[in-house]
């Protein structure tokens, strides 16, 4: 699977965790280049608390564009060490 957002791929993986229709890749799997932390966070009553990146790729921003679990309740220990996309990330095979 790839992640790919202004014609560039963020993220690549051969295995990732499927979970409500989205794809978490492992953190491994990202290139931290660019991955920027975000102050953003959200909750799941049955995941946790989710902490946000905002990706950058040639100066332009897509603000909290992939999230994950730092430490996800027990129904999500599956994606513990994974991120998930959205907002306009494309996620293809």
């Amino acid at each position: 699977m790839k992640a790919i957002w202004n014609d560039t791929v963020i993220a690549e993986s051969d295995v990732t965790e499927v979970v409500e229709g989205n794809h978490y890749f492992p953190l491994s799997a990202i290139k931290r280049e660019y991955f920027l932390d975000s102050p953003t966070h959200s909750t799941c009553p049955w995941k946790g608390v989710a902490s946000y990146y905002s990706v950058e790729v040639d100066g332009k921003t897509n603000p909290d564009a992939a999230w994950y679990y730092p430490a996800p309740k027990d129904a999500a220990k599956n994606i513990s060490g994974h991120v998930a996309f959205w907002k306009g990330i494309e996620v293809t095979p």
